[in-house]
């Protein structure tokens, strides 16, 4: 049977897509994820040992974020999706075989090097494809559902961590980690890659890296999706580390804390499906979507109470949906030739700020505590929508 050309190409979209779908659950679907912290204490680390152990993360990320965007302009996008699992795996494995501070820094370095890799490059080969085949107006809804995937690949990892650690120990937990990257590896071999032989010439890193930043600084409206991304994406990011404290803080007990997070992530998830809806909206829409989601989180986190934190969990569902949208349109508003290295610099701009976030909330809730910490972090977003509507009635 002969495929039409329209046919063709919906087949090749439904590759890319089950493909990315796959790669995203898999990638996020990691049992060491909820309990790493416990194996390092098992291990002997005291707390600041343990806490230099995410600093070392975090710079390792920070430094590498940009040049392996620009690499990934300059080779194989879907190599770097195939390499990045294998050095995240070979590092999980290190902690299982050699549970040692050395071992877990080691760890670190390579799960730094392995998620700057694919960082800027999935995005990119995403969006190229689906522009390929005349389908970059569904990329928003594509991404959405992709970390609506991820979310529920992170509620399950927290579902099943537990029993896996009780049945077979550290080392059961870590195996099946290791797996879960040689998975991703694996289904990262199946993206499609089409990339124009003579706009895409293997170029050295150096000219990828210049040719991005140059688009950035050329155009103002590139400027101003890239600083959009993490002004929307870092803060409630950051506050993802601090949500089981909150919970704890509006009376749950510990051993129903991991439901409640549940429900918070199940907003985040639902903000991710609905993502793509709210693309035709357009800036006011997405306005409204920040300016709704920081009071509710305001309000939610202000209660102290367990019908407050299902406001929490509705802000995480806008946040989330809004996250979709910025990098949406970033992604709308830049050349193929530097998408990656552009993707990566948003993406270092929201490690940056969310450090800074880290810092400002440790100041605010060893004070007043954490739900005075989660409100006071709802101010940017307010701020960011007041913004954003000033610009859509302008008619940017």
């Amino acid at each position: 049977m002969t495929l039409t050309p329209t046919r063709a190409v919906d087949v090749r979209v439904r590759r890319l897509t089950t493909t990315l779908y796959g790669y995203s659950f898999l990638e996020e679907c990691v049992l060491l994820y909820p309990v790493y912290a416990l194996l390092f204490s098992d291990a002997g680390l005291s707390v600041w040992q343990i806490s230099s152990l995410f600093a070392l993360w975090s710079v390792t990320a920070v430094v590498l974020e940009v040049p392996s965007g620009a690499w990934a302009d300059a080779v194989s996008r879907r190599l770097l999706l195939v390499v990045g699992p294998l050095l995240t795996g070979a590092g999980f494995a290190l902690w299982i075989l050699v549970p040692s501070y050395a071992a877990f820094a080691a760890g670190f370095v390579l799960w730094g090097i392995g998620g700057a890799l694919c960082s800027g490059a999935l995005e990119a080969l995403v969006y190229d494809e689906l522009e390929r085949g005349g389908a970059s107006d569904r990329y928003a809804r594509v991404l959405g559902r992709a970390r609506a995937a991820g979310l529920v690949a992170v509620m399950a990892a927290m579902g099943l961590a537990g029993p896996v650690l009780a049945w077979g120990g550290h080392a059961a937990v870590g195996a099946a980690s290791v797996l879960v990257c040689l998975l991703t590896s694996v289904t990262a071999l199946r993206f499609p890659e089409h990339r124009v032989a003579q706009a895409e010439e293997r170029r050295s890193w150096g000219v990828a890296l210049r040719a991005g930043l140059g688009e950035a600084r050329r155009d103002r409206s590139v400027r101003g999706a890239l600083l959009l991304v993490p002004a929307v994406a870092a803060v409630w990011g950051a506050l993802d580390e601090y949500t089981p404290l909150l919970v704890r803080e509006a009376g749950v007990a510990d051993v129903a804390v991991p439901w409640v997070l549940l429900v918070i992530w199940g907003g985040a998830t639902a903000g991710s499906l609905l993502a793509g809806e709210g693309e035709r909206f357009g800036t006011g829409g997405l306005a409204l979507l920040l300016g709704g989601g920081g009071v509710a989180l305001a309000v939610g986190a202000v209660a102290g109470t367990v019908a407050g934190l299902l406001l929490v969990a509705v802000a995480f569902g806008a946040f989330q949906a809004a996250t979709v949208l910025a990098e949406a349109r970033l992604q709308h508003r830049i050349e193929s030739t530097g998408r990656a290295t552009l993707t990566s610099v948003a993406g270092l701009g929201t490690e940056v700020v969310t450090l800074t976030v880290f810092a400002g909330y440790a100041l605010i809730a060893s004070g007043h505590g954490h739900g005075a910490a989660f409100a006071v972090s709802a101010v940017p977003y307010v701020l960011v929508a007041v913004g954003l509507a000033v610009v859509s009635r302008r008619g940017g």
